[in-house]
C-alpha cells in the first residue's frame, strides 16, 4: 500500500478521534459527580490507548470504527450527568412535548440499560474482527467466540461495580453502582448486553460482514468451507 493510500485508510478514523476528543474535553468541564466521572472513564482512559498503541497491527474496519466512537460518546454522555441522571426524558419532550417515560411506562431512569444494550451492539463488531484477525477456527465459532467475549465482559463489569460500591460506599459508590433500587438490576444489564451482541452478530452474519479465518488444512481433511455447520 502507498503513503497516499495509508493516508487514506486512516483519515476516517483519525477524524472520529478527533471529534471524539471534542465531545471528551466539553463533557469533562463541570461534570455533575466528579469522582463518578473519573471511575466511568477508567474505560476510556484503558481502552483509547490500547486501541492508538495498537492500531499498526490491527487497523479495524470503518464499521468497527464507526461503533466504537458511537459507543464512547454515549458512554461520556452518561459519565458526564451520571448515568442515573442523564436527562433524556426532559430533552424527549422539549422536542416532542411528550414524555417517553410515561409512554413506555418506566418507573426508573433506563439510560444505563440503553448503555449495556449498545454495549453488546456496538463492540461486537470490533470483537468479531480482533477474533478474526489473531485466530483460526471453523466458521461458526466466528459467532460464537465475539458473543461470549462481549458476555464475559459484561459479568466482568458487573462485578467490578460491586467491588467499587463495597470499596468506595456512600453516595460514590451508589452513584457508581447506578441500581436505582433494583435487585435485579446487574442481571438486565448482563441480558441486555447479550441481546445487543446476539444482534449485532445476526445482523453481520446476514450482512456477510462476520469475518473469519480458517484453519490450516491437513493432507487427506475435508475443507472447512464444505463441512456441514
Amino acid at each position: 500500500m502507498t503513503k497516499s493510500a495509508t493516508d487514506r485508510a486512516w483519515r476516517y478514523p483519525a477524524v472520529l478521534l478527533g471529534v471524539f476528543c471534542s465531545v471528551w474535553t466539553i463533557l469533562a468541564i463541570d461534570p455533575h459527580y466528579r469522582q463518578d466521572w473519573l471511575l466511568e472513564n477508567l474505560l476510556v482512559l484503558i481502552a483509547l490507548p490500547a486501541l492508538i498503541l495498537t492500531r499498526k497491527r490491527l487497523r479495524f474496519s470503518n464499521l468497527a470504527y464507526g461503533c466504537l466512537f458511537v459507543f464512547f460518546t454515549f458512554h461520556e454522555l452518561g459519565a458526564h450527568y451520571t448515568y442515573s441522571l442523564v436527562p433524556y426524558d426532559q430533552w424527549f419532550a422539549w422536542m416532542t412535548g411528550r414524555s417517553l417515560d410515561a409512554m413506555l411506562g418506566f418507573e426508573r431512569n433506563h439510560y444505563d440499560r440503553l448503555i449495556h444494550f449498545l454495549y453488546g451492539l456496538l463492540i461486537t463488531p470490533a470483537a468479531a474482527e480482533l477474533f478474526a484477525h489473531y485466530g483460526r477456527y471453523p466458521r461458526a465459532w466466528a459467532a460464537l467466540f465475539p458473543l461470549l467475549f462481549v458476555t464475559s465482559h459484561s459479568v466482568i463489569y458487573e462485578l467490578v461495580e460491586w467491588a467499587a460500591a463495597m470499596l468506595f460506599g456512600g453516595d460514590l459508590g451508589q452513584a457508581y453502582l447506578g441500581t436505582q433500587g433494583d435487585i435485579w438490576d446487574a442481571q438486565k444489564d448482563m441480558a441486555l448486553a447479550m441481546l445487543g451482541s446476539v444482534l449485532a452478530v445476526s445482523v453481520l452474519g446476514v450482512a456477510g460482514r462476520l469475518p473469519v479465518r480458517l484453519q490450516p488444512q491437513r493432507p487427506g481433511t475435508i475443507p472447512l468451507s464444505t463441512r456441514s455447520l
